[in-house]
């Protein structure tokens, strides 16, 4: 089919984000949440599902939940009320869910994605708590499955949008701030690969201009933004191509297969009603106060979009700088901790985004564990900004030398290997003299109008000082030379 006609059409998508919660035991009871673990091993009697057992609340996913809520702008929900979703699965011990279906506790909200230089604004539907399924695998034991239950009851967020999202690109751009925001407020990991965060695709497709939404299909538990790039891309394909052909498109929940690229029919869609909601007897409703909401929202870190809007009217960087500060909490407080040590906001940026932060992914180290302190730091600017040392020395020979060398300072360091620059006019004259004398054609084309050749012979006296030359003496003297 030709790629016009798939130019007539546009994707209609909607998320579900599944959002494991950084808790210390699951939601319902105290078996430890965390990842990893023996398979069936993080389980007990309730977890399991045995009879007579009941569960009872994680407040901490309370209090994630209203997290994240209040950074979106939604409105949380005083009243609350869990339900049990019915379905079979064998990784699903009790043979329900408990979940929210009438009540959940934040409706509405917003959240801003970036695509090129494109902003849009995703609108939430709602956020609703409830706890994960166990995990099957298929691929270990051929001809058989096995069940891993570490994972059944562990507390999630599902973050359910609007079907604002038009592409593949949009998805990824609304994936990743939404994993951004989730690290930020320290509520998950956002993990991906171990599928911290997940994401249902609601995907659809329509006539450009059209107004009514086509049938949509869901394709489920995608744990990679890749593989949920690649899935979407081929489910246009696939609903455009059976419209065209004269076909339906079906309601049904899809599985992608990453091998093959393409997706397959699960089940027929279920409906509300398939899942046999009622309200959830064994937990009483929750019932919050706005006193209590406020405080958790005075305890609120800070949101990435408020740090980024910081760094450039406040400490006056380049948009670049202040999007790759801000990607990750630690990095945009660990450059704000630096800036209480020296006042040069650029000069501070540029040493975190060129130097620490490639040695921290080089060596598998968080920035906090860094090993050089602020002080130190601030005398390696200081270094460079009074003009003892060059810029390119600093970074190509202070700094490395100083990770060799942590007991002592940059100044007895750079004194140590004759880093120091010198305004020596001496030294500096007979450097001069020898670079003019070894380009006389170079020479006469600065005295006919070439004045950018200025640059060329500050790099030759430079090469011979290796570095030490003291740049406004050193252009002084060459000017005087050349212009005399």
């Amino acid at each position: 089919m030709s790629n016009s006609i798939y130019d007539t059409y546009e994707t209609v998508i909607g998320l579900e984000i599944h959002v494991q919660l950084a808790t210390a035991s699951k939601a319902f009871c105290a078996d430890d949440a965390s990842f990893g673990g023996d398979p069936n091993t993080h389980v007990s009697t309730i977890s399991l599902g045995h009879p007579g057992t009941l569960p009872r609340l994680n407040k901490k996913q309370v209090e994630f939940a209203i997290k994240l809520g209040l950074a979106l702008g939604s409105e949380i929900s005083l009243y609350n009320a869990f339900d049990r979703k019915n379905y079979f699965y064998a990784d699903l011990p009790k043979g329900y869910q408990i979940t929210q279906d009438r009540k959940p506790i934040c409706i509405g909200g917003s959240l801003e994605i970036e695509v090129g230089d494109t902003k849009k604004t995703v609108r939430i539907h709602h956020i609703h708590m409830e706890e994960d399924a166990g995990k099957s695998m298929h691929d270990q034991d051929a001809p058989h499955s096995l069940i891993d239950l570490n994972r059944a009851g562990v507390p999630l967020l599902e973050i359910v949008s609007e079907p604002d999202l038009r592409s593949a690109e949009e998805v990824d751009a609304y994936m990743s701030a939404m994993r951004r925001l989730v690290r930020y407020l320290d509520i998950s990991d956002g993990n991906m690969e171990q599928g911290s965060m997940r994401c249902d695709c609601n995907v659809s497709v329509r006539k450009n201009g059209a107004t009514a939404l086509g049938e949509r299909c869901e394709i489920k538990n995608l744990n990679s933004m890749r593989y949920a790039r690649r899935a979407i891309q081929y489910e246009f394909k696939r609903q455009v191509d059976l419209l065209e052909s004269g076909g339906k498109v079906a309601q049904q929940t899809l599985n992608f297969d990453p091998a093959s690229g393409i997706t397959s029919p699960l089940r027929d869609k279920e409906d509300a009603h398939d899942y046999r909601y009622f309200p959830e007897p064994d937990l009483p409703p929750i019932v919050l106060t706005k006193d209590y909401i406020t405080a958790i929202e005075a305890n609120m870190p800070p949101l990435p979009w408020a740090l980024l809007r910081q760094f450039i009217e406040e400490k006056a960087l380049p948009l670049y700088d202040a999007k790759l500060l801000t990607e990750e909490k630690e990095t945009a407080l660990y450059f704000l901790a630096l800036c209480a040590h020296y006042p040069d906001s650029k000069a501070i940026s540029n040493l975190v985004i060129n130097k620490i932060l490639p040695y921290c992914n080089e060596m598998s180290l968080t920035i906090y564990e860094f090993p050089l302190s602020g002080e130190r730091m601030a005398a390696f600017l200081q270094l460079i900004d009074s003009g003892k040392v060059s810029n390119t020395i600093a970074y190509q020979r202070l700094f490395p030398a100083m990770l060799q060398e942590q007991d002592k300072t940059p100044m007895q360091l750079a004194q140590a290997l004759n880093l120091l620059q010198t305004d020596d006019a001496d030294f500096l004259t007979t450097l001069v003299e020898q670079v003019l004398a070894e380009f006389p054609d170079k020479v006469e084309a600065y005295r006919k109008g070439k004045k950018g050749l200025i640059g060329f012979f500050m790099g030759e006296v430079m090469k011979r000082s290796k570095g030490k030359a003291a740049p406004q003496t050193t252009n002084e003297l060459l000017r005087k030379q050349l212009e005399g």
